[in-house]
């Protein structure tokens, strides 16, 4: 048998589990998003932005939000592990804040849900150390919710990609910034950074990609309108069985994210010039 025709004996498997497990349904929906009663238009897109605008706006703004948080924890996270001067709290923040990474979004839901409600653990806590009053308790279970939920969850991960590009960077050109009187900060700012900016990128930008394609959150913590686009393509699907108008929004999705991987590419190549 020639060595061409084993090497695709060997690869076709691969490749038929992407064209027909990723490939075709992706197709399938953007076509699916073009199709007006029997016909093809932008029927459903119409649809979906007369009945979804603020929805697309809230998701694009809320998870834009969440990338920049978690994009400044993961950097003070980072930054602490690689110059931080206390060994015992670099150990502890070594061992803790990998924890999120292994917790499903649902549950991050149930036990967001469990501490930020009005009676929950946080304003239970804050009642008990006389900080509020019980008038004064107030729910997070909004916005503000699905914000800390995002970037809780997803700040571990990026810090995780951020440490270890850090780890990587000359020792000595960060003694020499110190022997010269840099402070922690401006070490982190001015030469941390810069040097680790692009897996910074790669993080956020998978980020950004993760938080728009979850559902169990925004159903958990703020299921009411305006809500994200997640939610809005279930409620299509499962009460109207509106397929059309559920797969305009998910290729709006997708356009969102899209622009991102567009600006990250565009970075990369700038970068490889």
């Amino acid at each position: 048998m020639p060595k061409r025709l084993f090497g695709l004996m060997l690869v076709l498997p691969a490749l038929a589990v992407i064209v027909f497990l990723f490939i075709v349904p992706l197709a399938a929906s953007v076509i699916g998003a073009f199709v007006v009663d029997g016909g093809y238009g932008f029927g459903n897109f119409t649809k979906s932005f007369a009945l979804y605008a603020s929805d697309i706006v809230f998701t694009v703004i809320i998870v834009s939000l969440s990338t920049v948080l978690t994009g400044l924890f993961a950097i003070a996270i980072g930054g602490y592990l690689t110059l931080g001067e206390n060994p015992r709290a670099v150990a502890l923040l070594r061992w803790l804040y990998r924890w999120p990474m292994f917790i499903p979004f649902i549950v991050v839901g149930q036990v967001l849900r469990t501490f930020l409600a009005k009676n929950g653990l946080m304003n239970n806590v804050l009642m008990a150390a006389g900080i509020i009053t019980p008038l004064q308790a107030t729910s997070f279970l909004d916005w503000r919710g699905i914000v800390i939920a995002f970037v809780w969850k997803q700040t571990p991960f990026v810090a995780l990609l951020v440490a270890g590009a850090m780890a990587s960077v000359d020792r000595g050109t960060l003694e020499a910034a110190r022997n010269l009187g840099a402070s922690r900060l401006r070490i982190l700012w001015e030469i941390l950074v810069p040097q680790v900016a692009t897996t910074l990128m790669v993080g956020l930008v998978l980020s950004f990609v993760t938080m728009m394609s979850v559902l169990s959150v925004p159903l958990m913590i703020n299921a009411q309108s305006p809500t994200m686009i997640t939610a809005d393509i279930a409620f299509r699907i499962n009460a109207y069985g509106d397929y059309g108008v559920a797969n305009a929004l998910g290729l709006i999705s997708l356009a969102a994210t899209a622009c991102v991987a567009w600006i990250y590419l565009r970075h990369s190549v700038r970068e490889r010039a």
